[in-house]
């Protein structure tokens, strides 16, 4: 029977009561809570949270801007109605006027020709729309990855949990023992003090890591847009997941389908149309006009007993516009423009470069992870096989106490070394495909 001093029994009993409740809330919670794999809580994200809603906000205002600058191609009809009250009755052309008169008029007014303003405006404005659905890809990339790394986060979280738990499920065990021995006289009260400290440094580790959990899973919640009052259970383990691509096909797939790339390709592309729309002042302005109007001495402007026959008429006309000098202005714009479309086009091929260090790095970091993955396993199992012999040396009085100890202290690092690695590797699979442009939501490899 375990002894423990007052305080000592107090002390593991609150954290064992701590460990409980928190293993009830989880099966308490999984008993009724929805529970998302990987991929349901990619479908989720995407479908709920407020950036992709943002997204999709900016891509429809894109739309109806499109729209809006497809108008200019077609005429302009409006109206205008009016009243003019004279103080005197004027004469014109020997004619006495109206002093109350009510005018109407209805034009319709078409560009014909505006040194291609209208058209690379049109343009202009679809490859904004084109932009903005780069924008929005490039925002449903990052929360794929957000997501799948905080998930990783979650279930690394958990694993420590349960190594910590183990861990002193070991350490109590150990001083049970160690207690037993020394109320025969088979071990001094020192290995019990350190046997005791041990477990207290363990129920510690043991809180922390269920607090670094609830907090993992506060977090996944928060990205999937789920009350914080509503359980939610996160279902997965660390299984590594195989990546064979080489270096060359993934840059060629980061260069067609990356897109920061494309929207950086698409924003020359409307600084060129920049370019047209500020030399479209060099060129005249070219409209076509048809007007009709009326006038009269009442609201309803059908003539007056002054002009009885005349009282509306029509006219059509082209007009024509050309600024000849405005002391370079047009010019100066026109070279801003062109500077503007150099300074995109470097900035692109920069982020080409960059592009190419992310995909080489996320490539070396997965490849670590992979390696670490296959050093801790070997780790783990000559932790395991260590604290086994140290255990069997210290009941048969061959060995020390502080040999159990250490034992079992890197029996416990080598479980969370092994739990980091495979997380990190499967963090790393999920910053690679999205340095690709790739969306893969539960990031097999696409068949």
């Amino acid at each position: 029977m375990l002894l423990l001093c007052p305080a000592r029994r107090d002390s593991f009993r609150a954290a064992s009561a701590v460990v409980a409740a928190f293993l009830v809330l989880v099966s308490v919670g999984l008993a009724r809570a929805e529970a998302y794999d990987l991929a349901k809580a990619v479908e989720r994200a995407l479908k709920e949270n407020f950036t992709i809603t943002a997204a999709a906000h900016s891509m429809q205002a894109a739309e109806n801007s499109r729209k809006a600058a497809r108008g200019s191609f077609g005429p302009v009809l409006s109206t205008e109605y009016g009243y003019q009250k004279r103080q005197h009755k004027t004469l014109s052309g020997g004619r006495e006027q109206d002093d109350d008169l009510y005018a109407w008029s209805v034009s319709l007014r078409q560009n014909v020709f505006a040194g291609f303003a209208t058209l690379s405006t049109y343009q202009k404005s679809a490859l904004e729309k084109e932009n903005t659905a780069a924008g929005m890809a490039r925002a449903r990339l990052e929360l794929i990855r957000t997501v799948q790394e905080n998930f990783f986060l979650l279930l690394q979280a958990r694993e420590n949990v349960r190594s910590a738990r183990d861990s002193l499920d070991r350490l109590v065990s150990q001083l049970q023992s160690t207690k037993a021995f020394y109320d025969v006289g088979l071990s001094p009260r020192l290995d019990v003090l350190q046997a005791e400290v041990d477990v207290a440094t363990a129920e510690n580790r043991l809180l922390q890591a269920t607090n670094d959990y609830e907090t993992k899973v506060a977090r996944l919640n928060t990205l999937l847009v789920i009350d914080a009052a509503t359980p939610a259970t996160y279902t997965g383990s660390l299984e590594h997941i195989p990546f064979a691509g080489a270096l060359e096909n993934c840059l060629a797939t980061a260069y067609a389908k990356r897109p920061d790339l494309i929207m950086a390709q698409k924003s020359i592309e409307i600084a060129d149309k920049d370019v047209s729309i500020a030399r479209s002042g060099l060129f005249p302005q070219i409209n076509a006009e048809g007007r009709w109007a009326t006038q009269g001495d009442r609201p309803h402007v059908s003539g007056s007993t002054l002009d009885s026959t005349r009282f509306s008429n029509w006219t059509v006309g082209v007009t024509g516009e050309w600024q000849l000098w405005s002391w370079g202005s047009t010019r100066y714009t026109v070279e801003a423009a062109k500077q503007t479309k150099l300074r995109l086009q470097a900035e692109a091929n920069n982020l080409r470069q960059e592009i190419a260090y992310e995909i080489t790095s996320r490539l070396l970091d997965l490849d670590e992870a992979e390696k670490r993955i296959k050093v801790a396993q070997k780790g783990l199992e000559q932790a395991k096989e260590a604290y086994r012999m140290a255990v069997a040396r210290y009941q048969s009085q061959a060995g020390i106490f502080l040999d159990v100890l250490d034992a079992q202290a890197k029996l416990t690092a080598a479980e969370v070394a092994l739990t980091g690695a495979q997380a990190d590797q499967l963090i790393a699979l999920a910053y690679v495909y999205s340095a690709m442009g790739l969306e893969n939501p539960d990031l097999f490899p696409p068949l």
